[in-house]
Order: C-alpha cells, then sequence, then structure tokens
C-alpha cells in the first residue's frame, strides 16, 4: 500500500565502494543526513549486501528502509537517482517482512541465538557429507538426510541462495518458507518442501563427531552444531520501501519467468 507520510528527515548509509560514497556525497549535500534514531526513514547506498546489514542493524527501530543500486547485486535496491528523493519515498509502496530466528546448540552445549532476512543453512564443515534428521514442528518427516546441507529460506531470501540451490522462488507476501537440500546425496530425487511460515523447523545433525556441521543465519555462524531450531519471528516486522512497479513482489514475478 501507498506509504502514509512525507519523509522529510533522512538518514543515509552507504558502502564502500566508490560509487555508493560518490551517492553518499551528492545526496547529504542536498537533502542532509540525520542520525538513524532521529530519522523517518533509512535510505541505503550500495547493493544487497549494504541492504541486508541495514535490515539487520535496524530490525527493531521500526524506520522504513529505501535503498538505492550502488553497488554489486541490486535485487533488494531501487534505481538511483539525485533528484525528487523526498517525492519517490512519499510514492514508494511498502513491503513488510518477517526475519527467521535460528537456534542453534553446538556441542558444548552452548545455544547461538541469530536472526536472518534471507536464510538460515545447516552445512558440512569438512570433506565429508552431513547426516541430517529433520522434524517439522517436532515430528520426524525424514530420518536422514546425507547433502552438503540444507537451508530454510524466507520469501524475501528465496531469490538468493535458495535459489542457487534450485529451489522455489517464493512470492514475498507469501505465508511459506522454502526447505531447500543443498546438493542432497540420499535420497537423490528429494528436492525440498514447502512449509507454512507457522512452522519449526528442527534440523538435528546425526554423526556431529565424525561430520561436523556448521549453521548460519545469513552472515552469522555457529560451528560444531547439533540442533537447529528455525523459525520466522512475527515479532520483528520490517519495512522496505519500493518505487511504484518496481517493487519487490513484481521483481520475483519476474525472476518466476526468467526476465
Amino acid at each position: 500500500m501507498p506509504s502514509p507520510q512525507s519523509y522529510n528527515r533522512i538518514a543515509f548509509v552507504a558502502g564502500a565502494s566508490p560509487e555508493a560514497q560518490q551517492a553518499l556525497t551528492e545526496l547529504v549535500e542536498t537533502y542532509g543526513n540525520r542520525d538513524p534514531a532521529d530519522a523517518d526513514v533509512l535510505v541505503a547506498l550500495g547493493g544487497d549486501g549494504l541492504m541486508l546489514q541495514t535490515l539487520q542493524r535496524n530490525m527493531r527501530s521500526g524506520k522504513p528502509i529505501y535503498g538505492m543500486h550502488r553497488g554489486t547485486v541490486g535485487f533488494l535496491m531501487n534505481e538511483y537517482s539525485r533528484h525528487d528523493l523526498q517525492a519517490r519515498l512519499a510514492a514508494a509502496t511498502d513491503t513488510v517482512i518477517h526475519p527467521l530466528l535460528m537456534r542453534a546448540t553446538d556441542i558444548h552445549g552452548a545455544i547461538h541465538n541469530h536472526h536472518a532476512i534471507n536464510e538460515v543453512s545447516v552445512f558440512r564443515q569438512t570433506h565429508q557429507a552431513a547426516r541430517l534428521r529433520i522434524l517439522i514442528d517436532e515430528r520426524e518427516r525424514m530420518a536422514e538426510l546425507v547433502a552438503d546441507g540444507v537451508l530454510v529460506a524466507t520469501p524475501a531470501g528465496s531469490t538468493a541462495y535458495n535459489l542457487s540451490a534450485q529451489g522455489p522462488i517464493l512470492p514475498i507476501n507469501a505465508a511459506l518458507l522454502a526447505l531447500t537440500p543443498i546438493s542432497p546425496f540420499r535420497p537423490r530425487r528429494w528436492r525440498g518442501a514447502l512449509l507454512p511460515d507457522t512452522a519449526v523447523v528442527t534440523i538435528e545433525v546425526l554423526e556431529g563427531e565424525k561430520r561436523p556441521v556448521a549453521a548460519v543465519a545469513d552472515h552469522d555462524e555457529a560451528r560444531n552444531v547439533r540442533r537447529v531450531e528455525v523459525s520466522s519471528d512475527k515479532m520483528i516486522s520490517m519495512r522496505m520501501l519500493f518505487d511504484p512497479g518496481h517493487s519487490l513482489e513484481e521483481r520475483i514475478l519476474r525472476e518466476q519467468f526468467g526476465y
């Protein structure tokens, strides 16, 4: 839906690339630069990596985030322009996303809690394939998966690592999670599952001492894990702003049809 307000107090964040830094200089000269705590909106200048970092750092602030592409990959970004930024922000549409919560227990019993916007991945640490047991809402659904690993992706992350692993592209507003194997050896023909976003996915590591496994929530890693629980954290809502006609919904549809 259209954004309900005008955004006059803008906080800019930028990546380290020359393009992003030049854009930062141009925009600050034109619009100023507020402290994020005092801003109406955050504008991220860079690529998808910077957008994910900005979302992670501000996920509990409730502030909308608008990205402009000044990096390498720009799937989550709008086109860059220094002109009429406040009008673009006022006309932008909201996309609300929820992160995943990873709760990983390692061999020492330590618990690692991290949030992920794209995906939680569980994968082998050595040359040997991982042996994993998968439960959904504490009910066993796969007694043994032998693979490089497995991942749980959000709709926002379904076009990232999940897509590279041959997982499905999910509409951004779909109340679904993608459970996708990474290079499965057994069962060979299992291509994953679509789960309701209310599901709790539990991945237990079999033969963990012989076949050590790591768990990663976007960029936060826990090594030598024994059990990983993944769920959608509906207590956190993040607002992303997109130009009309270039929403995340539209971009995902284009990906589904291959253009």
